[in-house]
């Protein structure tokens, strides 16, 4: 099935499971497995995922992935996750298994974690109330007004977040479109 017809086809889906179960992530004290390391694809066509630096601003961080990315011909999202939210883990596992690929072929996303990042986050715009976060970042590396955050929690997540992906990135940057 094309990646266009699948969207026909969920966009009944989204909106439902939009209406059930709207919301995100909370913190959430319960515990849940650590995420494996973010993967890294090395050839166009994969949807990258990248470790923001530690301890660095994150503006810094933010303006050499732009550059970073602008070289490459990738598109580049900020995102703001943890490891207590299960859309957020959906959505990564999702992206790491390839599942989105055809979607998303030129994206590069910039991953920070709420538990350890937050304070600097702020600082550069990227707070928010739900998680995951998603930002198309300024090119000064701060967080600009496209954006989402929160998800549905269960299955539908990955499908509901990148439908609304779609919408904050570049035309160009998006896979097939019907």
């Amino acid at each position: 099935m094309k990646a266009a017809s699948k969207w026909k086809c969920l966009a009944p889906l989204f909106t439902v499971a939009a209406i059930l179960g709207a919301g995100g992530c909370s913190n959430d004290p319960t515990p849940t497995p650590e995420p494996k390391p973010a993967a890294s694809a090395a050839s166009k066509g994969r949807v990258e995922w990248v470790r923001a630096t530690e301890g660095e601003d994150v503006a810094t961080t933010v303006r050499r992935e732009i550059e970073r990315a602008r070289k490459d011909g990738r598109d580049l999202l900020v995102y703001v996750g943890a490891t207590w939210c299960e859309p957020c883990q959906r959505f990564h596992h999702a992206a790491e298994k390839g599942e989105l690929d055809d979607i998303f072929p030129r994206l590069r996303i910039l991953e920070f974690d709420l538990d350890r990042d937050a304070e600097r986050l702020a600082v550069a715009g990227y707070a928010s109330r739900l998680i995951p976060l998603f930002v198309a970042p300024n090119d000064d590396g701060t967080a600009s007004d496209r954006r989402i955050e929160g998800s549905v929690k269960g299955e539908a997540a990955v499908m509901e977040i990148a439908g609304r992906l779609r919408r904050i990135l570049p035309r160009a940057s998006a896979g097939p479109t019907g």
